[in-house]
């Protein structure tokens, strides 16, 4: 069941970092809380949709395969908590915290802890 849902997140982070790379302008003009990080660079929208591509290669390495693939899960589950420890500062520093991390809950703090928990419930022994 964890490789499904694995899996799953890849292709919802895979549509996320190419929706970033194809149209940089209306992914940040869309994504609710985006525009209020400051104005618009499309070369960092799609650097970062890149970086969304290499995070769902990580969890569809360990969807595939889940003994190879673990690191690259462990890898992928660290750059998105990173991420959203990024969001917990700028939502305690903001005006509005609740709204904020209410705002970023479903697209910023759950993939991280989806891919944690499979990360931590599915490690090798030994690891």
């Amino acid at each position: 069941m964890t490789r499904w849902i694995a899996a799953l997140l890849a292709l919802l982070l895979v549509a996320n970092g190419v929706w970033m790379l194809a149209t940089p302008q209306p992914w940040y003009d869309t994504v609710p809380g985006v525009a209020l990080t400051g104005l618009f660079n499309p070369h960092f929208v799609r650097d970062i949709g890149m970086a969304y591509l290499t995070v769902a290669g990580g969890l569809a390495w360990f969807a595939w395969r889940p003994v190879q693939g673990w690191p690259a899960l462990v890898l992928a589950a660290t750059f998105l908590a990173l991420h959203a420890s990024i969001h917990v500062v700028d939502s305690a520093c903001g005006p509005g915290p609740l709204q904020s991390v209410l705002r970023d809950l479903p697209g910023v703090y759950l993939p991280p802890l989806i891919a944690g928990a499979i990360a931590f419930f599915n490690r090798p022994k030994g690891a």
